[in-house]
């Protein structure tokens, strides 16, 4: 396990920036000037996941991304309350600290469910909103493998001990479709901030949280939303597209054929293009 110190030296980068909420180093990145948009990693990620699409973003747009607590360079949080509601009022100091009175919204995963929920509490606070493969229907019968294993009575024991960089490489094949584009240098970056200390244990706290399904809030959100989905994504199938769709009052649907469930790690240049489309208009 790498310590915190050599985690630093190795994924931060000059735009890296850290400011203290309740008493944890929040890791984010600021870069480029305009409109200000807000990027959400999903559940098992951090920030990293939008590197490509930052730097298509950044031409028009200041962009900032952040290690959401329990992931990433951000760590752990001493309460160990991971709830979305805790989520969000995080997030929200997050938007008070850095002045942020109005941005767009994206939400991968885990952070769309962030996203589309603090966007129905603070609607003033959100220009557009951008959902890829979002959470949010709960369905414990398709539930991925690594939440699964942490659900189990043993897994706040075990779980850091078991996962193997082999292992951790098997979870992200799950959520790429074309395999060919998953190199070392990623499944590094997965294996290394997962296994930050405290991270392990900070997913199983979050998987283990009383989770409520406040879908119902949806029909509520008037914002311009656009939904992004891979076909083929096999944590969270591409059927919770239909429902957000459906749902949402003013949404616009993009599914891609042969993509997994991140997108904008899987196909960033044709994504981050159909991403700065809907921005436009």
């Amino acid at each position: 396990m790498a310590t915190f110190e050599e985690l630093i030296h190795k994924y931060t980068t000059d735009q890296s920036r850290f400011l203290i909420i309740d008493d944890m180093l929040v890791h984010y990145r600021d870069e480029g000037e305009g409109e200000p948009i807000v990027l959400l990693h999903g559940a098992f990620s951090s920030l990293h996941t939008f590197n490509e699409w930052s730097k298509i973003l950044q031409k028009n747009y200041r962009v900032i991304s952040l290690d959401l607590m329990g992931f990433g360079l951000t760590g752990p949080n001493k309460t160990g309350d991971y709830t979305i509601g805790n989520h969000i009022r995080v997030l929200k100091r997050f938007f008070n600290i850095l002045g942020l009175k109005k941005a767009h919204l994206v939400g991968s995963s885990l952070g769309g469910w962030l996203a589309w929920e603090f966007t129905y509490r603070y609607p003033q606070r959100i220009n557009k909103l951008v959902l890829v493969d979002s959470a949010g229907f709960l369905d414990k019968e398709n539930m991925p493998l690594p939440f699964k294993l942490a659900q189990s009575p043993l897994a706040g024991r075990v779980l850091k001990y078991i996962v193997r960089k082999s292992i951790l490489e098997q979870f992200v094949k799950q959520v790429y479709y074309d395999i060919s584009k998953i190199n070392t240098k990623l499944v590094d970056r997965y294996f290394d901030l997962f296994t930050r200390e405290g991270n392990s244990q900070a997913f199983v706290d979050l998987v283990n949280a009383p989770y409520q399904e406040n879908t119902n809030f949806l029909s509520k959100i008037k914002h311009s939303t656009l939904i992004m989905w891979g076909r083929e994504d096999a944590w969270i199938g591409a059927i919770n597209a239909y429902l957000f769709d459906k749902m949402l009052p003013n949404s616009e649907l993009i599914i891609y054929e042969e993509v997994g469930h991140l997108p904008m790690e899987e196909i960033p240049v044709r994504s981050g293009e159909d991403l700065m489309a809907f921005l436009k208009k």
